[in-house]
């Protein structure tokens, strides 16, 4: 084996380590340790000047060993393994030293150096062990698999498709559109939602490359990333899209009733229907919920009264097996249950409602045709109180975070009311404003001054019913007054929540949520798009609240990483992954279950899964034979950093014994 030539570069970070750090020090020290044949340090190591110093040294010094002492791994590993690649180096002999975020930035004093010298020895000890690596690689699919037909999923799908790619979008209900297809207006523009959306719906619709399995959701997914096996149940509707004309003529026959989902409970609708007019696929559903009975069928209306014969009730559900290479997740959001609103009147007073039951109220294709009216008696409202962070931002009630869109939609709540009944009143109780958006201040500004809506910053205290008055009991924090309002109409800005089976969507995907239920993203800042689990994306509010530009972008984002895998030759993998010894393994399958990302399986002995090892060590630590590695990460590696990292306390031991 070829002696240590070690060279240590030791970055100042500006003055984010060397303000902390004595950076000459450290550098003097790491030149003292065994192997080390260079030791410098440099004001910017990631800068083109600090790259290019590293590349010179391997080239004059004949390195084999590099290890750059400076930030996160995270942020700039693969910069300086790239730097020592072009200059001859395997890059697997290349580490780095986190003495920013581990040292300078949670240490002071003479305890940071010595801290940073330490953890510069150790990661010296780890490179003396490493061994020149090659990465894996695979074939995979072209597919995408889109989840969720929101405007952030149709984004999605339609730049994967324009890309030339194959698209599968899966939505669980009836028909794509999401909850921009149920808005009447979007802010700040007051564009109509339906006017920005349906072109979209129906190129997807029409798109060569996209196949959209409405009523449909993911059963099982497979495999790893760039070879998904994804099973997909799709729902029978009982209607033959081919034969139905849309005449409604079961809609009409149907002796059902039920609440209508589309417009938010406020009417009613068959249990034979269409979600709304320009509904994608556009074709009747049967909900089997709300139906008599198919089997044994107790009514028939429907069938009888379909001159097309489109309508089977021996329909029956697919089940759908795909290979794909992506998958991208945008499953939308939820809005608290009324069940969870008692303290607002909601549920129980009819004149309280929410901000999507308004919407609706608002649209001029809702259930009164863009008039605002009192869903107790059809009156209109002379009095409006809206209010803003109902079960936002209340961590001992609700729901502790920011749904970031609410400021704004009671903003063009509040505009739309005053468009609609000019002699009325509108109120709005809140927090603060967040008004973040391009174009967001000024039309929060608008509708306050020009519009003349009174905005009364504070929390509502009650909520009760006065005869046919809605009281509203709150305070004004600016000028210390209680306020009561005598309400004929209350709009909740109600908290934005996953939606209904994201975690265990997430469970099958192997991805994490976070503590509220939304998808966990790899990186907040470096990795926003990505899952932890490679070859999954997230787009829109699947992640968290977002607003309808947020969401169109993420929606592009995901589907750019998406095009970057599809349209790679083949898939490449980091090799530093565990492997198993085959002469100490007992294939007693003890490490097997305990994989987080599910890449071991067992036939004679353990066989890792290289595409899907993501080189966590939990099997390493499982395995009771200590048949199970990790390249680069052996337990002599660890026991030679542990020593480094020790040694003045051993010497000292030895000193003072």
């Amino acid at each position: 084996m070829a002696q240590p030539r070690i060279g240590v570069f030791v970055c100042h970070c500006g003055r984010n380590i060397a303000g902390t750090v004595d950076v000459e020090g450290v550098t003097e020290e790491a030149s003292r340790i065994p192997g080390v044949v260079l030791s410098t340090h440099y004001d910017y190591m990631c800068s083109d000047p600090g790259q290019e110093m590293v590349a010179r040294a391997i080239r004059e010094h004949r390195l084999n060993g590099v290890v750059v002492a400076a930030c996160s791994p995270g942020m700039h590993e693969e910069t300086f393994r790239h730097a020592a690649q072009a200059a001859g180096l395997n890059p697997y002999l290349v580490e780095m030293a986190n003495i920013r975020e581990q040292c300078s930035w949670v240490h002071r004093g003479a305890a940071a150096t010595e801290k940073a010298s330490r953890i510069l020895a150790t990661v010296v000890e780890k490179v003396r062990g490493n061994l020149p690596l090659e990465p894996s690689t695979m074939g995979h699919s072209t597919k995408c698999l889109v989840i969720g037909g929101g405007v952030a999923g149709i984004q999605a799908a339609l730049d994967v498709a324009n890309a030339g790619y194959e698209v599968l979008l899966v939505e669980r209900s009836p028909s794509i559109g999401g909850r921009m297809a149920q808005l009447s207006e979007t802010f700040p523009t007051l564009d109509c939602s339906q006017c920005i959306l349906t072109p979209k719906m129906v190129e997807v619709d029409r798109h060569p490359n996209i196949r959209v399995l409405a009523n449909s959701k993911i059963e099982e997914v497979s495999g790893f990333v760039g070879n998904w096996d994804v099973r997909i149940r799709k729902g029978a509707t009982y209607v033959d899209p081919d034969k139905c004309n849309l005449c409604g003529d079961c809609v009409e026959a149907c002796p059902v009733r039920v609440p209508h989902e589309f417009e938010e409970g406020l009417t009613e609708r068959a249990g034979i229907y269409i979600p709304f007019p320009q509904a994608i696929p556009s074709s009747y559903t049967l909900d089997v919920q709300s139906c008599l009975g198919l089997k044994p069928l107790r009514c028939s209306e429907c069938a009888k009264a379909c001159e097309a014969g489109a309508i089977n009730y021996d329909m029956q559900d697919e089940l759908l097996e795909e290979e794909v290479g992506a998958i991208v997740v945008a499953t939308g959001y939820e809005t608290l249950p009324k069940a969870a609103m008692a303290e607002y009147g909601y549920g129980e007073i009819a004149d309280v409602i929410s901000g999507l039951e308004y919407e609706r109220m608002a649209s001029a294709s809702g259930p009164t045709q863009g008039e605002i009216r009192c869903p107790s008696d059809g009156r209109v409202p002379k009095e409006v109180v809206f209010i803003q962070c109902s079960g936002s931002r209340d961590p001992e009630l609700y729901k502790p975070y920011c749904s970031k869109i609410c400021c704004m939609y009671t903003a063009k709540h509040a505009l739309l009311y005053r468009h609609s009944v000019p002699d009325g009143q509108a109120y709005v109780f809140y927090i603060d404003i967040r008004a973040g958006g391009k174009g967001y201040e000024e039309f929060v500004q608008r509708v306050m001054e020009e519009e003349r809506i009174l905005y009364l910053r504070g929390k509502v205290a009650k909520v009760f019913q006065d005869g046919d008055k809605v009281m509203v009991w709150g305070a004004d924090t600016l000028t210390g007054r209680r306020v009561e309002v005598a309400a004929d109409l209350v709009v909740l800005a109600q908290a934005v929540v996953p939606s209904q089976g994201v975690v265990d969507l997430a469970r099958k995907l192997r991805v994490s949520v976070d503590e509220h239920g939304f998808l966990k993203e790899a990186h907040p800042k470096l990795r926003p798009l990505e899952a932890l689990a490679a070859g999954v994306f997230l787009a829109g509010a699947a992640q968290g609240p977002k607003d309808i530009p947020e969401a169109v972008g993420q929606g592009s984002g995901a589907a750019a990483k998406a095009l970057m895998l599809l349209s790679s030759p083949e898939l490449v993998h980091s090799p530093e992954i565990a492997e198993v010894a085959e002469h100490l393994c007992s294939a007693c399958g003890i490490c097997a279950p305990q994989c987080p990302y599910e890449a071991i399986t067992v036939e004679d002995t353990a066989v890792v899964n290289e595409m899907l090892c993501e080189g966590c060590g939990t099997c390493v630590a499982a395995c009771p034979s200590g048949a199970m590695n990790l390249r680069n990460l052996a337990d002599s590696q660890v026991l030679a950093m542990l020593h480094a990292a020790l040694k003045e306390h051993e010497e000292a031991e030895v000193l003072g014994g």
